[in-house]
């Protein structure tokens, strides 16, 4: 009898695959997307797949492209699923992706009860950051650094756009560039905030996406929401476990 499922979230950004047997998850992978997302799906789909895997849900943008996948699931309902099995009850979740972000209200079972989704604007999502770090000439792991010694650097703009020519007068003017990073930091934040504020979250808040493993980021969130956010360190792979939860449901 099968005893594994697979579960493969294929986002704007990275395309990420998990191992569930029921109890915990024992395989991940992640790479990223890159031009051609089917492919990379693939890829995944080769390395974690073998003869005990009794079912595939995919997830994400490319939910459609990989032709073994045995069930689609949006990814909303994994997300939410993956940060009920990652961290038990919740109240509601967050999640910044590479192009988009989400804010998902949540039973205590993780079923979803309702949500909000930005993705007409790049401000306020991974590829903000990526834009941020370029210029910054700074890699993500430099992130929670700045926070010790730093004093944020108001940025008015939240634009991708002007935000980009924000930060190059900021720069030319002598700023430090850890206090711009923590501004853009607490632009994005407070949007972020701001956005999920307009459900009715309440309890602890799970915070999943690439951005999750900075604390900078986590705390922010927490003093501008006024309440706990937790994370996990799998919190990149949420979507991907979700659907890996669900998977396995349909073995049984």
């Amino acid at each position: 009898m099968a005893v594994l499922s697979l579960g493969i979230d294929c986002g704007s950004t990275t395309v990420k695959g998990a191992l569930f047997d029921g109890e915990e998850i024992v395989k991940t992978m992640l790479l990223p997307t890159s031009a051609r997302p089917g492919r990379r799906m693939k890829e995944i789909y080769d390395a974690l797949y073998n003869e005990d895997v009794g079912y595939v849900v995919t997830t994400g943008y490319g939910r459609e492209l990989l032709k073994e996948s045995d069930k689609r699931v949006t990814e909303i309902t994994c997300h939410a699923q993956g940060a009920h099995f990652l961290a038990g009850s919740l109240g509601g979740l967050i999640d910044i992706g590479g192009q988009d972000s989400k804010a998902i209200l949540l039973e205590p079972n993780g079923h979803v009860k309702d949500f909000l989704m930005n993705d007409k604007c790049a401000a306020g999502t991974g590829r903000f950051i990526e834009m941020m770090c370029r210029i910054l000439e700074c890699s993500g792991d430099e992130l929670d650094t700045f926070k010790q010694t730093g004093e944020p650097v108001d940025i008015t703009s939240m634009c991708t756009v002007f935000a980009e020519s924000e930060i190059i007068s900021l720069l030319a003017q002598g700023a430090d560039r850890g206090d711009i990073a923590l501004g853009v930091i607490r632009s994005i934040c407070r949007r972020t905030a701001s956005f999920a504020l307009k459900l009715p979250m309440e309890g602890r808040v799970f915070f999943s996406g690439g951005l999750a493993r900075f604390n900078v980021f986590k705390e922010n969130l927490s003093n501008m929401l006024d309440r706990e956010v937790v994370t996990h360190p799998q919190s990149q792979l949420c979507g991907a476990i979700g659907a890996a939860v669900i998977g396995y449901r349909q073995i049984k």
